[in-house]
């Protein structure tokens, strides 16, 4: 085939390849499309995905299936995620640790989260100090003062190693000199259920899901991990007023396996943002404490490494080790 000829074919082959992915990304999904939450159900890494997912689902007309693989700080969930075909009907939602923070904390992971294709921040939500009803501190100044009397012997529950309940007590106890004792768990919801039961005494979450059981009695709010005071709760103090510069929140996004054509992420990313400014969502975003985030693509992949280097500074500061 003359040289001229074989551009042709190739330029051809080119723009059919385009053409038929374009297609493909139009008609997507149709089947089910699952997204794995490596996080168990009832916190809010589970439940912002299966609100969006519901929405998505109508949209869709196809079933968006939550599947919670939990363990590792979010390890085992994103490898799996990680591992699937990348052709957008297995996706990752995932708060901060497997996407931002553990590459820099566990010696070896069985995935690379840099690899993943950032495809949307759905919403970010303040951490905050919360306690046992029966703990006596109550301020921030209180439990400094009570874990210095006691070194150790405050214990501080997580969502487990390496996650932002995690990263936030460590940075807690660098800024105010103090040692609490960690006691990780599988995610917020079973820590929290100890925290209520007053098996432990304080946690570091985000507010998603602690703030209803502040509202309804069964925990007490010492003060939010916010620059300055939430309107929505004027009266709660900030870290920072008692540890100037204290600031920690969480984010909950959504990410493709390694690979996936820009074409099918960009169709996801349109049609999460559309159900992110649906009106149904506001107030139950507002239970939760969580600010609406969206923006395209490579915002929600510039977001994510500004969020690796502030955490990996932590990890670094705080001389962080996994127990």
């Amino acid at each position: 085939m003359p040289r001229a000829g074989a551009q042709c074919a190739i330029l051809a082959a080119i723009i059919l390849a385009a053409c038929i992915g374009s297609a493909a990304a139009q008609d997507f999904p149709t089947r089910a499309v699952r997204i794995v939450v490596p996080f168990p159900a009832g916190g809010t890494a589970d439940i912002v995905p299966r609100v969006v997912g519901d929405i998505l689902s109508r949209k869709w007309g196809q079933p968006v299936i939550i599947e919670n693989r939990t363990g590792a700080g979010g390890n085992i969930g994103a490898e799996a995620a990680f591992k699937a075909e990348p052709d957008g009907y297995t996706l990752l939602s995932a708060p901060p640790p497997p996407l931002v923070i553990n590459q820099n904390l566990y010696p070896k992971l069985n995935f690379d989260p840099l690899q993943f294709v950032p495809i949307v921040v759905m919403v970010r939500v303040p951490n905050s100090l919360v306690v046992t009803p029966k703990f006596p501190a109550r301020s921030v100044a209180d439990l400094i003062a009570q874990a210095r009397a006691d070194p150790g012997k405050v214990t501080s529950a997580t969502q487990g190693n390496g996650t932002t309940s995690h990263l936030t007590s460590e940075m807690f106890q660098m800024m105010a000199g103090v040692k609490v004792q960690h006691v990780p768990y599988r995610g917020s919801a079973p820590a929290l259920a100890d925290l209520i039961a007053g098996n432990v005494d304080i946690m570091f979450d985000n507010l998603g899901v602690s703030l209803a059981l502040v509202k309804g009695g069964q925990l007490r709010l010492v003060a939010v991990a916010t620059p300055e005071r939430m309107a929505s709760l004027p009266d709660v103090p900030t870290i920072a007023e008692t540890l100037p510069g204290f600031e920690s929140e969480a984010f909950f996004s959504v990410v493709a396996p390694p690979k996936t054509s820009s074409q099918i992420v960009n169709k996801i990313n349109a049609d999460i943002n559309e159900a992110l400014r649906q009106p149904e969502l506001a107030p139950r975003f507002a239970t939760l404490s969580a600010e609406t985030v969206g923006g395209t693509p490579k915002e929600t992949a510039d977001y994510m490494q500004a969020e690796v280097e502030r955490w990996n500074k932590v990890i670094k500061a705080a001389n962080v080790k996994l127990q």
